[in-house]
């Protein structure tokens, strides 16, 4: 079995691929039924790679502090073995796979810290159900075996050094971390793709525009950049446009004077200024009044500001990273945004995919939040079901990530105000997410959605035979459709009526989203293929919440 790590390390393999076959080469030779391999990121462990556990295990986060038996194996260099009786919590409780939602019984565990070059790196993990799998010669194997496993990391660390050092030509910090410090979590090709390409044009210097719909983290994407930038080290001033009143933007953005209007009783620095060597994150850029946006115009053109009351200039040096949900070429033809600014903020368009386009992270986003919310509420452990899962991932997500992380936050409440115990393992079921299932589009046909496969092709949370067998009657459709009302599914059962209007409201909003998709996020083509006119669309569009 160690011969099949040791070929892994001379192989190009992509990162997730060579750990991922590691962790599953070691389940099978310790005969096990789960192993995870953690790093170590200030203060808590993250999943990197692991073989037997819910897919929703590799979007946590585990505090060390609140996790005991984690604690103890960081604290030492040898194999830590908790016997089955130890009173010291499990943290995946109710995580392994075929065992998800439920306690583990009495089982053994062992742990091992890894260091790479005499740094504490993070640790690998052993679960297994029958008693007596951990004896001595299998501790003594774990050392051997964490050596090898150090080794691919190692390797792993390298290969990602070197990439990032011919794409940028800086020199890249912390090569030991594999996963990142920012909080943008994903394994999907549409973001693995967009995160490459960020990693690259933030070294540039350009402005970047980062074109989005509401909830897909537009502001995460914004510190990404700027932390890969070689402005990291200057601060990073986040203003939202949308939320300033014209009255004060011009104060807000460039300063203003003693005495230049009523209530100015000092001199005030603006955000150019706050922001000088660093990054100025102008959010909701699409909002600012066309009055502001000539006098921003004139500050990126010149490199200087003005304080409001004051004829003295101020040299700037900042990088402007402007997002918007709006699709400001658009705006520019109706005559709501100046066309010479937006060609100055669009030096580098980026579009952040929604959610929907995403569905390989759903499940890894919901683990993330679950394990915020367990540590925020106090609580055990909080799972989703299988039928939870399968509501998650056929729903459209019209809030994206932010809409997901209410409906986690909703549903662990709503099972504590229903009497649920904060000292057992809580496992939501759909009908505390409380989503709605539109109907599918006339003369869509029905997408059957299948469950994630990760980069080494293993089933992501797949499902035992007794628990598949729930559902061997319930059909499963994809984003925006519905399962029909089958008294014998137990979700299905669950469904209820949603009243005509809201049905005709998602139908529309589908429709004007895969136009849109279709057609690039070009509004007249899309209102053109969907045969309105273009000012009606705009106008429907914002009725449902769209922009």
């Amino acid at each position: 079995m160690d011969q099949l790590i040791l070929a892994d390390l001379v192989t190009d393999l992509p990162n997730a691929v060579r750990l991922q076959r590691a962790v599953h080469t070691m389940r099978e030779r310790f005969s096990c039924d789960a192993v995870g391999l953690l790093s170590l990121d200030t203060d808590s462990l993250r999943l990197v790679a692991a073989s037997g556990l819910a897919h929703e295990a590799l979007g946590r986060r585990f505090v060390v502090a609140q996790h005991p038996r984690f604690a103890t194996i960081l604290a030492r260099r040898e194999p830590t073995w908790f016997e089955p009786g130890s009173v010291l919590p499990d943290p995946y409780d109710g995580l392994l796979d075929d065992r998800k939602g439920s306690p583990l019984p009495v089982h053994d565990c062992l742990g091992m810290s890894l260091y790479l070059e005499g740094r504490l790196w993070g640790a690998v993990t052993l679960d297994a159900l029958k008693t007596g799998t951990f004896d001595s010669a299998a501790q003594l194997e774990l050392r051997r075996f964490g050596l090898i496993l150090a080794a691919a990391i190692r390797i792993t660390a390298l290969e990602k050094e070197n990439r990032n050092l011919r794409q940028l030509g800086t020199t890249v910090s912390g090569s030991m971390q594999i996963i990142d410090e920012n909080e943008i979590l994903g394994e999907s090709e549409a973001i693995s793709g967009l995160l490459h390409e960020l990693d690259v044009v933030a070294d540039s210097d350009l402005p970047v525009l980062l074109l989005g719909e509401t909830g897909v983290g537009k502001e995460l994407f914004a510190r990404r950049v700027h932390r890969h930038s070689r402005r990291s080290a200057k601060p990073m001033v986040h203003i939202n446009c949308a939320a300033l009143p014209e009255s004060l933007a011009e104060s807000e953005l460039f300063g203003h004077a003693k005495g230049a209007f009523s209530g100015a009783t000092s001199d005030r620095a603006g955000r150019f200024e706050t922001a000088q060597g660093g990054t100025l994150f102008l959010d909701e850029v699409g909002e600012l009044s066309l009055s502001i946006q000539a006098k921003l115009l004139r500050t990126l053109q010149n490199g200087e500001i003005q304080r409001l009351g004051t004829d003295e200039t101020i040299k700037t040096d900042v990088r402007i990273i402007a997002a918007t949900n709006r699709h400001l070429k658009e705006s520019t033809l109706a005559g709501d945004f100046r066309a010479d600014l937006y060609h100055r903020l669009s030096v580098y368009p980026v579009h952040i995919p929604p959610l929907r386009e995403r569905d390989q992270d759903i499940l890894l986003l919901a683990g993330h939040f679950l394990e915020f919310n367990r540590a925020r509420l106090g609580l055990r452990g909080v799972r989703l079901s299988y039928a939870a899962e399968r509501a998650l991932l056929s729903y459209g997500w019209p809030g994206n990530v932010r809409e997901l992380e209410h409906v986690i936050s909703r549903g662990a409440l709503k099972m504590l105000s229903r009497g649920a115990s904060r000292d057992q393992i809580l496992t939501l079921g759909p009908e505390l997410l409380d989503l709605d299932i539109a109907a599918p589009i006339a003369g869509q046909p029905d997408i059957l959605v299948s469950r994630p496969h990760n980069e080494s092709g293993f089933m992501i949370g797949a499902m035992t035979q007794e628990d598949d067998s729930l559902y061997d009657n319930e059909p499963f459709y994809g984003p925006g459709s519905s399962q029909l009302a089958n008294p014998a599914s137990p979700y299905g059962a669950q469904q209820k009526v949603v009243p005509l209007r809201q049905t005709l409201e998602t139908a529309q909003r589908m429709a004007i989203q895969q136009a849109l998709g279709a057609c690039n996020y070009n509004w007249s083509q899309a209102a053109r293929s969907l045969e309105l006119d273009s000012s009606n669309l705009h106008k429907l569009a914002k009725k449902l919440g769209l922009k």
